[in-house]
């Protein structure tokens, strides 16, 4: 029980639509849970059901309790410390075989279990029938039928395990047999364990007793931390063991439990499995026939993602103007409403027309996001990686590299701290940090502000061609990045890639809304913590100290302005960088005041210079558009747009990545390289495009 309410675990495979019965179950009531030492998302929510409530937990997609990644480390970590009341097992029916072995693993460790056979409708589809009764009479655990993303099912699923969590029933892990040698071996371990009392107050000893027979290294490295006596004595027991099992059986035990568990699983399906159809070819299938092409692919795939930003500016142009005219009334009001002095210069400039400036594209920040779940939930985004790993391939990158290179902003609107711990799936250390300092140049979602900010104001015509080549633009310096860090310090061969491709689903409407509010709130809610205070912390750095009364005597009221911000700290330090911004890319100090803040977070790029144009505006009652003040300012052109639009691309990444880089990598040397390397190339890269397009203007 979890604060007086039971607890409900979601687990299973990655692509097993756990998601869709979660988002099902709990509906808007759920956020990113928080768990000392897990790195990796856990999310919770509330479900009712009658008078009930339940506490659901949905654990990261994992095929075995045996843990290589970091998510099939915090699955079952999470298992093993806070005890559930019961585990629902979302199990894809179109793949039962591969399923049923984490459904063997929950049974050995005695959680309360229930399978919720999910997309059924798939699995008939493709000819394939399922005996639910006669799966839960053999497993001896409730199996019902779901389909998650139409929410079928799934109040019976709650209700079901709710009376089984109010049961309060106790941990009974199956008995299976291993084979003789196995089966020796673990009661001789397991009594060992009951003598001793090792762990028995956080798992069974016939568990406990199978991981350290398999040699489990997870589970040895918890016993060691014990630094007990008894502890080391079993350690060097189950090594002994393990060791016999070996010379008898010819193979590692975790290989002779393995083959027994899958034995097992085979048994089980051939009872409950039988096909309606035979050499059916799939829906499935036959689409990846034409969509995974190595030709016509290709040509979809770009035709999809420029189809996805031209219509994102399409649909999102009129909130958008709904949105600036609101931040503009607030500017005229509150510049009316309050006394001319700091407070007033503090709330408009520093506040309203600073984040104002972010919260502005909301709408397109929504849409983007809405999108971009179309994509993933309908299996779509898995074909994209599909497509691209022949690419990666011959950058010197493994083709699970796409997944935090999209998370990222692979497709714009990602973000690059998850983008980074994503990398963590990749085993070969070379691959993982060429990864780790390439997915930085990505088109995280801090940067669309930026992008749709210059497009409004110098691009307009082509809102959505221009989005869609700097998706194109990021690509290649990311991968053209990964190949030179892979041709230099970072040397060595690609190792192999395997990719699942899920079923083509129809998503949910209730579950792309869950998923669009959900980015789209850490958006706003960034925008009204981090970006406010950076936006305020900006206001000051530009405003004092104060210019002199004597300094302002015999100057107009524009020069005045200009004035204040260049006495201003800010100012200064803008003024230093000029003399080397101005003549390589055009940037004017006012601009480089913009990208000192954009270190905390690129959207306050726009914020800054939403304050910037507020402070120093000739008619301070003036409330136009941020993009037409740009548009209309001296020094500003499509050049110099474009010119920080590759700056704002490549240029140092926030705090937060930086942050994420150390703690991944372990060591200061490669975030500090980030640094420099990626504030490097941003220089060069924007120098060439202000120079090469100044030709030409």
């Amino acid at each position: 029980m979890n604060n007086g309410l039971p607890v409900i675990t979601l687990a299973g495979n990655p692509n097993s639509g756990k998601t869709s019965i979660f988002n099902s179950l709990t509906g808007a009531k759920q956020h990113v849970a928080n768990y000392p030492g897990i790195t990796v998302e856990i999310k919770e929510g509330k479900a009712v059901s009658g008078e009930l409530t339940a506490e659901i937990i949905d654990l990261p997609g994992t095929y075995s309790l045996t843990p290589y990644s970091p998510d099939e480390v915090a699955a079952r970590d999470y298992l093993l410390e806070q005890h559930p009341d019961v585990v629902i097992h979302v199990v894809d029916a179109s793949n039962l075989e591969r399923n049923l072995y984490l459904t063997t693993q929950l049974m050995e460790l005695g959680v309360p279990v229930i399978i919720a056979l999910n997309m059924i409708d798939i699995a008939e589809d493709r000819g394939i029938r399922i005996d639910s009764e006669g799966l839960s009479k053999i497993l001896g655990i409730p199996v019902l039928r779901t389909v998650g993303n139409r929410g079928t099912g799934t109040e019976e699923l709650l209700k079901k395990a709710l009376s089984i969590a109010c049961e309060k029933t106790s941990w009974t892990p199956i008995e299976l047999s291993y084979g003789q040698a196995s089966d020796n071996a673990l009661r001789i371990l397991e009594k060992r364990i009951i003598e001793t009392g090792l762990l028995m107050d956080m798992v069974p000893p016939g568990w406990l007793a199978l991981r350290l027979l398999e040699q489990d290294s997870h589970t040895l490295n918890r016993v060691k931390r014990l630094s007990s006596p008894e502890g080391n004595d079993i350690l060097e027991l189950s090594a002994d063991l393990a060791d016999r099992v070996f010379r008898e059986m010819n193979d590692e035990t975790e290989g002779v439990i393995a083959d027994h568990r899958y034995g097992f699983v085979a048994g089980v399906v051939k009872r409950v499995k039988s096909y309606s159809t035979v050499n059916r070819v799939y829906i499935s299938d036959r689409i990846d026939r034409f969509l995974t092409n190595p030709f016509l692919g290709p040509v979809v795939m770009v035709a999809v993602l420029f189809g996805l930003f031209q219509f994102t500016f399409f649909v999102s142009s009129t909130p958008i103007a709904l949105m600036e005219g609101f931040f503009s009334w607030l500017h005229t009001f509150a510049w009316s409403a309050l006394p001319e002095g700091l407070l007033r210069s503090l709330v408009v400039s520093g506040a309203i027309d600073g984040v104002g400036g972010v919260v502005g594209f909301v709408p397109l920040i929504m849409f983007m996001f809405f999108f971009i779940s179309i994509l993933e939930d309908t299996g779509y985004m898995a074909r994209i990686a599909f497509l691209m790993d022949r690419i990666f391939r011959k950058f010197g990158l493994h083709g699970n590299s796409i997944v935090p290179f999209i998370v990222s902003g692979g497709i714009t609107g990602g973000c690059a701290v998850p983008g980074i711990m994503a990398a963590r799936t990749l085993r070969d250390p070379r691959e993982r940090i060429a990864t780790i300092l390439s997915v930085p140049f990505m088109n995280c979602g801090a940067k669309l502000p930026v992008y749709a900010l210059l497009i409004a104001a110098f691009f307009s015509a082509k809102e959505g061609l221009i989005l869609f080549l700097l998706t194109l633009i990021s690509w290649t310096f990311a991968l053209l990045s990964a190949r030179m860090l892979r041709s230099t310090i970072l040397k060595g061969e690609s190792t192999s890639f395997v990719l699942e491709l899920p079923p083509y689903r129809l998503p949910s409407l209730t579950s792309l809304l869950i998923h669009m509010w959900e980015r789209t709130w850490l958006y706003l809610r960034k925008a009204g913590t981090v970006i406010l205070f950076a936006s305020v912390v900006m206001w000051a750095l530009m405003t004092f100290p104060i210019l002199p009364a004597d300094h302002a005597s015999s100057l107009t009221d524009n020069e005045l302005a200009q004035a204040r911000l260049s006495y201003s700290i800010a100012g200064r330090a803008g003024r230093a960088f000029e003399s080397i911004t101005k003549p390589l890319m055009g940037f004017d100090w006012k601009t480089d005041v913009a990208l000192i803040g954009g270190f905390a977070a690129k959207e306050i790029v726009v914020s800054t210079l939403g304050t910037v144009y507020s402070m120093g505006e000739i008619d301070s009652e003036d409330s136009s558009s941020l993009s037409e003040r740009l548009a209309d300012e001296e020094g500003w052109n499509p050049v110099v747009a474009f010119a920080l639009i590759m700056f704002t691309m490549l240029y140092i990444p926030c705090i937060a990545t930086v942050a994420v880089i150390k703690r991944e990598t372990r060591s200061w040397k490669w975030a500090g390289f980030a640094i420099v390397y990626t504030t490097g190339a941003a220089m060069i890269v924007a120098t060439v495009a202000y120079q090469i397009g100044m030709l030409f203007y």
